[in-house]
């Protein structure tokens, strides 16, 4: 199997493509759903989350494969971002806007921050535009001044920065303070905009993050990451969410690949390696990763996501330790991706989930404010990077 040239081709022959036509000129960035049967609702609420992966997107992809309508299309994200996502008013970003670009949904999280700053660094890197640096900037600092605590970060405001309820980031019938997704993509954003401009308070910043991470949010007796928390960081749930786990084993490593530490490299390799083994030991089944365990039901849903963060992990852990089994494990779950996540449907993409059989039996969305070119591209981009 030729890995890195079939998903460069994944990513230039579909992946791409796809979310290109999506592009809307009329009233900028791009549509916000397209329905299991292919129907794109053109007037459907654009998610600013949405539009972040999708800035990140093509901005990555120019910069992998150095086609100039990648670029093209990040420019087209960028100007949604700024005329339409960011709030002039009071700062940071919408949760949502209207299909023509009005506030819709106006809570500020900081998940969503996260993945504006995320995007517009790689942004940044991309088309060398000092604006969105600048505005990368203004958005860590909001985090840093008011959207963390003594014990970590705060999650869920309204449009004026006033703290409410985190109803966006809980589930399973928890509503949590803290939540490890949300500190993960804050660590993911900092770490690429530490990499663009190399700024101290960044730095310090995504130091006391892997700490936490360390410390308060991996379990050293199960080798897995807590995922809901009170607000002094105690855990409130017995959930193991498989994915989140094996997407936080290289995430973490990435991040101190750019820090360049090698004392917080090795204490986090540690458990980096743990928990992508763990994951390998519990989560695999038949050639695909299962979602998740609630209180011990394994959910047995092949997630798209989950499948592309878990190829990025293991080869990821094949490349720390040689261990051949994580190598093979990444070409399994290519040959499961190919197989049955992969839409063949002309003018589709990836379907969101798949029962135990392989089928699409939820017949969830295509496209809507979480289904994105995000964790699919970027499998195909991380791949590509580190095979060739």
């Amino acid at each position: 199997m030729n890995l890195a040239h079939e998903v460069r081709k994944e990513l230039t022959d579909r992946i791409i493509p796809f979310w290109k036509q999506l592009r809307d000129d009329e009233h900028g960035g791009y549509y916000g759903y397209m329905d299991f049967d292919l129907n794109v609702d053109k007037q459907y609420e654009k998610g600013c989350i949405l539009n972040s992966r999708i800035l990140w997107f093509f901005s990555n992809a120019y910069m992998t494969l150095k086609d100039k309508t990648l670029l093209s299309e990040a420019d087209h994200a960028y100007k949604f971002m700024r005329d339409c996502c960011e709030d002039k008013e009071f700062g940071g970003v919408f949760w949502s806007v209207s299909y023509d670009g009005k506030p819709l949904d106006t809570t500020k999280h900081i998940y969503n921050q996260a993945f504006a700053i995320y995007a517009l660094s790689s942004y940044y890197a991309a088309s060398n535009d000092g604006g969105a640096l600048e505005f990368a900037m203004d958005l860590f600092d909001k985090i840093e001044t008011i959207g963390t605590d003594s014990y970590g970060y705060l999650e869920s405001f309204n449009r004026k920065w006033e703290l409410e309820d985190n109803d966006k980031l809980s589930e399973n019938g928890l509503l949590a303070d803290k939540t490890m997704n949300t500190l993960l993509h804050v660590l993911e954003a900092y770490t690429e905009l530490y990499r663009v401009n190399k700024d101290e308070k960044v730095k310090t910043a995504l130091v006391k993050i892997l700490d936490a991470f360390k410390n308060q949010v991996y379990n050293e007796k199960t080798n897995r990451l807590e995922v809901f928390f009170d607000e002094k960081m105690n855990t409130i749930s017995d959930l193991y969410s498989y994915g989140h786990d094996i997407e936080a084993s290289w995430l973490l490593d990435r991040a101190c690949t750019v820090l360049s530490d090698e004392k917080i490299t090795a204490e986090t390799h540690e458990y980096t390696n743990a928990l992508a083994e763990e994951v390998y030991k519990e989560a695999l089944d038949n050639g695909a990763m299962n979602n998740e365990c609630f209180k011990g039901v394994v959910d047995t849903t092949r997630v798209w996501w989950v499948q592309a963060e878990a190829m990025v992990g293991f080869y990821n852990c094949y490349e720390k330790t040689g261990e051949e089994k994580y190598k093979d494990i990444t070409e399994k779950l290519w040959a499961y991706i190919k197989k049955y996540i992969i839409d063949k449907r002309p003018g589709s993409e990836w379907f969101w989930d798949l029962d135990r059989d392989g089928n699409p039996v939820s017949k969830k969305p295509i496209v809507e404010p979480w289904k994105c070119p995000y964790h699919n591209g970027r499998m195909c981009m991380e791949i590509i990077r580190r095979i060739s």
